[in-house]
């Protein structure tokens, strides 16, 4: 997400540095440049003008103008002005009992799924959240969240099939929850749109009974312009406490993020970035300004690696890797690790000039399913050639393809290629020196993982 944006206003930062001496008309035309990024980048006009108004104010100043660096002190007034109009402060959900969560949205936002993604984060978390379904409109609604609290392990509130007051369903929910001993309810409703003022006011009524402390309006990142009027409709109608954001990581514009914020005064508490059940996260702003200028989200990287990560499991593939023991089975284990992570281009988006580096891959060198073809290969192989890679010769090699469904020659690379990386792992002087050289984007470890990232504590995330 952001892509795009963050494309257009590294350029115009870059053109910024290189000027001598600012002026006037060059934070003029940098801000005229900047004003067709947001405004290509979906935010609303009128959110647009405002921030370029507010950057223009701070850029004149006269500390910046006779400023040795002038171009860095104008970076620094457009992140902390859009880590603002992203929402300043990161911000909690009031889980003060009774604790009662509405989750509400346009059709297709994803709001059963993130129902799920919030009860699996509350679980984690400690708390006991029990979800309730309210959604008695589209097909399979019911099903799908009650399959996906299974998944979470968390208890789920099903009205009976015909069921057709909502207000009803919510009242039998509260007495189920009563005795499940939750201590946060979410309740999932239908996916309403904007003009349906029957299912709005329908949405009223359900709000005006079940009294939610938190009201989250489900957006998806890449509704663009029509999220504004989206965040302001639903706010008028029932008043949202917060917004989560779904689809963070499929749009590369992200106006919408730029533009509810603005416009409801509303925070943005969470986001989801991936399909996968723990993949939402915290939403806060001056990380998400960082990552928008390409100064990266260390701190979220690290977060998120040290939840998926098993620290047991890192620590033994590292000390086997320093004993060059390391052999395929510890390569599968370490793949499954980064499996875990996501989608690598959003988990490497987290590291500091990663944007300019993303340009020089070779294509495809982030995509998962290359992953998936190397994970296959190694799982054709039987466990004495994981363990002796070097028996692994000509008629092997062909059962291995065959097996994988890949060709010879991409076994022939992998086999080629874990042969010189273990040599290098037998070398400490070489290892040192790889380290050193990936370490240039602050914060990577080599293969030593993310050791370097505060919080890495050592080298304890190894991939």
């Amino acid at each position: 997400m952001f892509s795009s944006l963050a494309d257009s206003l590294d350029k115009t930062f870059r053109d910024l540095r290189g000027v001598g001496k600012i002026t006037e008309s060059n934070i003029t035309d940098a801000l005229r440049a900047i004003r067709i990024a947001l405004l290509e980048a979906d935010v609303e006009f009128g959110v647009a003008k405002d921030f370029i108004g507010k950057v223009k104010e701070k850029a004149m100043g006269e500390d910046v103008l006779k400023s040795i660096k002038p171009g860095e002190q104008i970076v620094k007034i457009f992140h902390d002005e859009l880590a603002e109009l992203l929402g300043g402060d990161q911000a909690p959900l009031d889980l003060n009992p009774p604790a009662r969560i509405l989750i509400c949205g346009l059709n297709g936002a994803g709001k059963t799924t993130t129902s799920a993604k919030l009860a699996n984060r509350l679980k984690r978390e400690g708390r006991r959240p029990l979800l309730i379904a309210c959604d008695l409109y589209r097909p399979a609604a019911i099903d799908q969240l009650a399959k996906l609290a299974q998944q979470v392990d968390v208890p789920c509130y099903t009205p009976d099939a015909g069921e057709t007051d909502v207000v009803k369903v919510a009242k039998d929910a509260l007495a189920w929850a009563e005795m499940q001993n939750g201590s946060v309810l979410i309740f999932d409703t239908a996916g309403r749109q904007e003009i349906d003022e029957r299912l709005i006011e329908e949405l009223k009524r359900l709000h005006r009974f079940v009294q939610p402390k938190e009201t989250l309006l489900v957006a998806d990142a890449a509704t663009g312009q029509q999220a504004v009027s989206v965040a302001k409709h639903f706010d008028e109608a029932v008043g949202i406490t917060g917004i989560v954001l779904t689809k963070l990581d499929g749009d590369a514009r992200g106006g919408a993020a730029l533009s509810m914020r603005a416009v409801t005064g509303k925070p943005i508490k969470y986001a989801g970035e991936g399909e996968k059940l723990d993949q939402l996260f915290e939403f806060h702003p001056d990380r998400m300004a960082g990552r928008i200028l390409d100064m990266g989200d260390v701190v979220s990287m690290v977060e998120q690696v040290a939840a998926n990560v098993d620290e047991k499991d890192a620590m033994r593939s590292m000390k086997r890797m320093q004993e060059g023991k390391f052999d395929f089975t510890d390569f599968l284990d370490q793949m499954k690790m980064i499996k875990n992570l996501g989608p690598l281009d959003g988990l490497l988006g987290m590291l500091p000039g990663f944007n300019k580096i993303k340009k020089q891959l070779p294509g495809g060198a982030l995509d998962t399913s290359k992953l998936k073809r190397t994970e296959a290969i190694v799982l054709s192989m039987t466990p004495e050639e994981r363990r002796r890679p070097e028996i692994i010769k000509g008629s092997r090699r062909q059962r291995i393809a065959a097996g994988s469904g890949t060709s010879m020659m991409e076994v022939n690379q992998l086999i080629k290629q874990f042969g010189e990386m273990r040599k290098m792992m037998k070398n400490p002087g070489k290892m040192r020196n790889m380290m050193k050289q990936m370490g240039g984007m602050p914060g990577m470890g080599g293969m030593g993982g993310l050791g370097g990232l505060p919080g890495g504590k050592g080298g304890k995330f190894p991939f």
